[in-house]
């Protein structure tokens, strides 16, 4: 397996429910933040592929991290709404990138999509509305 990309950091937010996915690793950029993780077997279904579960779940986290960095001075963010398409699959190796861009903020609602690629080839893309918790 290679090495992590340029500019990604382990991510520092850790919860039960993705400790078994770690190490998880994130990269700021200008428009939100990117989360990555090169997928292992505890990220697969058994056929190998990466699943969905899983690309829904970063998704949701680095839009509403996204959100929650350009509104800044919040409690935090709840998920309003959260679609994804799936367009591609990623496998056991692959690196995992979730590209998150926030699109709109309001007082108390946000609104971000994600783009997901397994080794820079597209394979899942997603919206989210989030509101904040003043």
């Amino acid at each position: 397996m290679s090495a992590v990309p340029e500019g990604f950091q382990p991510h520092p937010r850790k919860s039960g429910f993705t400790a078994p996915w770690e190490p998880i690793y994130q990269r700021p950029h200008e428009q939100g933040l990117s989360l990555g993780l090169r997928a292992g077997d505890a990220h697969a279904n058994s056929r190998g592929f990466v699943h969905g579960g899983l690309i829904s779940t970063l998704c949701d986290n680095a839009m509403g991290l996204s959100c929650a960095g350009a509104l800044g001075g919040i409690k935090g963010l709840v998920t309003v709404n959260l679609s994804m398409d799936f367009l591609g699959t990623a496998r056991v190796g692959q690196w995992l990138e979730v590209r998150a861009s926030v699109t709109r903020t309001g007082r108390t609602l946000s609104f971000a999509e994600a783009r997901v690629f397994a080794d820079d080839t597209l394979c899942a893309r997603g919206s989210g509305v989030f509101k904040a918790q003043l």
